[in-house]
């Protein structure tokens, strides 16, 4: 059987995202614009449940190519040098997603530890 086109598009993980995520947006706004007070304690608690979910969160420092052979040399005090260098900005990667890019900085409350400071939200584009 022959699929339809929107089926084959909704096939394709990355769209599907794209548009369960905007119409999540959609409803959410959608929900905060009514004016019903019983309503929209119902939709707080609906916000909370999807605010709760987790999601798997990467910074990506860099990457690199390199032979079996090389990678296989690696030991303790190996130096794996990266595509990126100092200054240049880190990628923030949600669920396999990049959607944001900051700097790596050091937390005022504790010098012992980084994070990253965010300096650019990339928009979602979606896809007709």
């Amino acid at each position: 059987m022959a699929k339809t086109k929107v089926e084959a598009e909704l096939d394709q993980p990355d769209e599907q995202l794209d548009r369960a995520i905007e119409e999540l947006r959609g409803v959410l706004q959608e929900e905060e614009k009514r004016p019903d007070v019983a309503f929209r304690a119902a939709s707080g608690a609906n916000s909370n449940i999807i605010m709760s979910i987790p999601v798997d969160v990467q910074i990506i420092l860099g990457s690199t190519e390199m032979p079996v052979s090389d990678l296989m040399a690696l030991q303790k005090g190996s130096t794996v040098a990266l595509n990126r260098r100092i200054g240049e900005p880190v990628d923030v990667v949600v669920n396999g997603r990049k959607i944001a890019r900051g700097e790596i900085t050091v937390l005022e409350s504790d010098p012992s530890r980084f994070g990253i400071r965010l300096t650019e939200i990339i928009a979602a584009t979606m896809s007709a």
